[in-house]
């Protein structure tokens, strides 16, 4: 009888690891580049690689530059920005967005 018991634990043990993997949760991801084109809430920033990427700011957005906190309404076209946040189907969704203090001719 234990023996059985052993066996179906194996077994769902087995089955259910799987299933952890597969689930990493929410974690972090951080877009840096500049800012190419600003629609509404959604920024779309061309990173440091080249790739386009997508990021949303909502009414949670804490947006700054340096230690001087800003609006959401701050961020333009041509800033470089680190945006901080989860990702859902290649948009990040920022808590944070911070703008860079030298201008993107400055960089080069």
């Amino acid at each position: 009888m234990t023996s059985k018991w052993i066996a179906v634990a194996a077994l769902i043990a087995t089955l259910g690891i799987p299933v952890v993997a597969g689930a990493h949760g929410a974690h972090v991801h951080k877009v840096m580049g500049t800012v190419s084109s600003i629609d509404g809430n959604n920024i779309t920033v061309k990173t440091t690689d080249g790739k386009t990427v997508m990021v949303t700011m909502d009414a949670k957005t804490k947006v700054t530059q340096g230690t001087t906190k800003l609006t959401p309404i701050s961020v333009k076209e041509g800033l470089r920005i680190v945006a901080e946040g989860t990702e859902k189907d290649g948009t990040v969704t920022a808590a944070t967005v911070k703008i860079g203090t030298a201008s993107v001719s400055a960089a080069r």
